[in-house]
């Protein structure tokens, strides 16, 4: 019998190598565990050595806790520095290479801006008691901090405690040029971020000595006078080198609120302000109280500059329209013809303050904005805000705030050129966009509805259903591009109610479409540039491009068909210009923040914004109200003595006073007429509808006025 096991095969050699893996892997894990727990046990024994109790244990548990919170704070100082160090980017210093006189329309003298560094004094030929005039008032620890005075700051905070109000300022020269440099005057907790974030840099890149001579040559010292050299030309006729003690005190006096102490405006308080200023000298120990006791029994007196006053905000845009055009040209030295006109200018800040001044307690507003553009795009004023010697910052051309109804007659114009016309019919009723499912005003829906009645009733869900069902937002962010406006516009379906920022000088480029006929009005403010030699490197009326057609003429006459009803009928007939036609739209948004009214004549465009820099809610302040009587006062001025141009599909440009009468009454017969600028929600009725709808026949068909009416034929209208 044979033996058994010789009969058993061999194991195949494959099948060996995997077993001896298998038992590798298996021991090497088991004696990797056992040395890691060895490892563990030992550096367990080992850190008890360090084991503390009692009150050290807390000191421990602090630093550490404290090393914990400084890892994750270093990480968000970082995420906070990046947008801070943005704003460096680029050649921060460029206006030094130009200096720019400019001059209005007719080409009267109106103020300069820029400095060459020929006409930049150095800090090292100004008198020594105007830096030490500086330093007291300003920033007595400047050469000791690192761009942020912590114990200035803490000084500052118990001045104003013990005051009871705000006497002295925190920020150190390094954070005012920052301000100036890179920054706005929004009162934002960002933009203090930044200034932070930007001081250290400075601080880091430049000089004490060259901070210094920055922060003197750029700060506003009111007057229209940029720098403490042309502040010294324009107050006291002379060179900053020549100042006395008396004289650099007031001016020392200026950088922190050159609108309340200029001496041109108020020369009392300008020198008791410099009285301050000798004060501090002597508190900071700069200077004894024998060494100022000249400069108080003699102050300081000042040129007789008259009533100058500079469109300061105007010519800050104008500066940087300048730096644009002339950057290829190798000229620096320029004299800018602009496109202002100071009477219209006038009118616009006048408008502004006086409605402001009389009705902005009221409405809890505070600030506002203003542009006028002509038909061609000449830019005829602009008001960045009451007090440009408080605040720099222009809300006409930075500030972007939401659009909220003034934004849908380009959703409609949009509509038009897709084919729709004033009465295609769309219908209003609750409707939903994903999970958005925007309200009227009033909560009240009115079902099938005209776009000319959608427009004037200024109904949310017509123009989110035209959006949602036949355009998408793709071509109206492409039609409110193409009609000049610069701000960026979301394409999220919210878009369509106006919640993207837009500036008021986008909104009156936008709707001067409508007033040039649907032709692009190629807004501009230079009307030529010329060296000082004669050289013209720039005149508009040659280089500038052609009008490009925007919107064609069947659409801009359907949609200014309409919208020259809001101030006869519609929500902006607080905006009802005497004996002239015009046509314009109302906003409002959300918690009443911002309320815009933009409309146009044949002649003129004007936006008119008005809200509160902190965006804090109005008092139900909507478009048809404040905003539309800032217009109407500014534009009625306007138009005085000009030939009137009619609006492009309004066959008349005057309003003839027996229709103006007759649409007045039956506007008053109809109980359910529009009344948004009054805070009281719209409804739309059967009647209201047959009583616009008979108005409009009535302007439609009313005959063409070759001149505008007797001005006694208006009263009582």
């Amino acid at each position: 019998m044979k033996d058994s096991s010789a009969k058993r095969k061999p194991k195949a050699p494959r099948a060996s190598i995997f077993l001896a893996i298998d038992a590798w892997i298996d021991s090497s894990l088991y004696e990797a565990s056992f040395k890691a727990r060895e490892s563990w046990e030992s550096l367990t024994i080992f850190f008890r050595r360090f084991r503390v109790r009692g009150w050290r244990r807390g000191v421990i548990e602090v630093l550490s806790e404290g090393f914990t919170m400084g890892a994750a704070g270093s990480v968000l100082m970082l995420a906070l520095a990046l947008p801070a160090f943005e704003e460096t980017v680029g050649n921060w210093r460029q206006q030094d290479d130009f200096a720019v006189t400019f001059l209005d329309r007719y080409g009267n003298e109106i103020g300069r801006r820029g400095i060459m560094q020929r006409d930049s004094v150095p800090v090292d030929q100004m008198p020594d008691y105007l830096i030490k005039a500086v330093l007291a008032t300003e920033d007595r620890r400047f050469f000791d901090h690192f761009g942020i005075d912590f114990l200035g700051l803490f000084r500052a905070m118990s001045e104003n405690v013990r005051a009871n109000s705000v006497v002295q300022g925190g920020s150190s020269i390094t954070q005012q040029l920052a301000k100036n440099l890179f920054l706005n005057n929004e009162r934002t907790f960002e933009r203090k971020i930044k200034e932070a974030f930007l001081s250290i840099w400075l601080e880091h890149n430049l000089s004490k000595k060259e901070i210094l001579q920055l922060y003197l040559d750029r700060a506003y010292m009111g007057g229209g006078a940029f720098g403490i050299e042309a502040a010294a030309d324009f107050y006291f006729g002379k060179s900053v080198k020549d100042l006395n003690l008396a004289e650099s005190a007031m001016l020392a006096g200026l950088f922190k609120a050159p609108a309340k102490y200029a001496p041109h405006v108020n020369l009392p308080a300008a020198r008791a302000r410099a009285n301050v200023v000798l004060s501090n000298l002597v508190q900071s120990g700069f200077m004894t109280e024998g060494q100022v006791l000249s400069a108080r029994l003699h102050p300081a007196s000042v040129v007789d500059r008259g009533d100058q006053k500079s469109p300061d905000y105007f010519l800050d845009w104008a500066f940087d329209e300048v730096k644009r055009l002339a950057a290829t040209t190798g000229e620096h030295s320029l004299v800018a013809r602009t496109t202002i006109d100071l009477n219209i200018q006038k009118a616009a800040e006048e408008s502004v303050e006086f409605n402001l001044r009389q009705h902005g307690k009221e409405y809890h507003v505070t600030e506002g904005a203003a542009v006028v553009l002509e038909t061609n795009g000449a830019v005829r004023a602009i008001v960045g805000g009451r007090d440009y010697g408080a605040s720099q910052f222009n809300r006409a051309t930075k500030a972007l705030r939401q659009a909220g109804s003034s934004f849908k007659p380009y959703v409609y114009a949009t509509a038009m050129e897709h084919g729709f016309t004033p009465e295609s019919v769309i219908s209003d009723g609750p409707i939903s966009w994903g999970n958005w499912s925007p309200k009227n005003y009033g909560r009240s829906y009115s079902g099938r509805v005209t776009l000319t009645m959608a427009l004037l009733r200024s109904i949310n869900t017509v123009p989110v259903r035209l959006a949602k069902d036949y355009l998408t937002t793709a071509p109206i962010k492409a039609t409110a591009e193409a009609m000049g406006v610069e701000s960026p516009i979301s394409t999220h379906k919210t878009m369509v109610l106006g919640t993207s920022g837009m500036t008021v000088m986008d909104q009156a480029t936008g709707f001067s479409v409508f007033a040039n006929g649907g032709l692009g009005s190629m807004r501009h403010g230079i009307q030529q540039l010329i060296t000082h030699s004669g050289k013209v490197i720039y005149d508009w009326d040659h280089d500038h491009p052609q009008f490009k057609r925007v919107l064609s003429e069947k659409a801009v006459s359907e949609m200014n068909s309409i919208m020259v009803q809001n101030p006869e009928a519609g929500t902006a007939r607080r905006a009802a210009l005497p004996s002239i036609r015009s046509a314009g739209k109302t906003g409002t948004t959300q918690s009443y923040r911002d309320a815009w009214y933009v409309g146009f004549t044949g002649n003129y465009t004007a936006a008119v914004w008005l809200g509160n820099d902190d965006y804090s809610p109005t008092r139900n302040m909507t478009g048809g109200s404040l905003p539309a009587m800032v217009w109407q006062r500014l534009m009625t001025y306007a138009h005085q003595n000009i030939d009137i141009k009619p609006i492009p599909g309004i066959k008349n440009p005057y309003v003839d006073p027996k229709i103006a009468q007759k649409a007045l009454e039956m506007e008053q017969k109809n109980a359910a007429a529009i009344d948004e600028d009054m805070g009281r929600p719209p409804i739309l009725s059967s009647s209201t509808t047959r009583v616009l709808l008979e108005m409009n026949e009535l302007f439609k068909t009313a005959p063409v006025l070759e001149a505008p009416p007797e001005p006694e034929k208006l009263s009582g209208l």
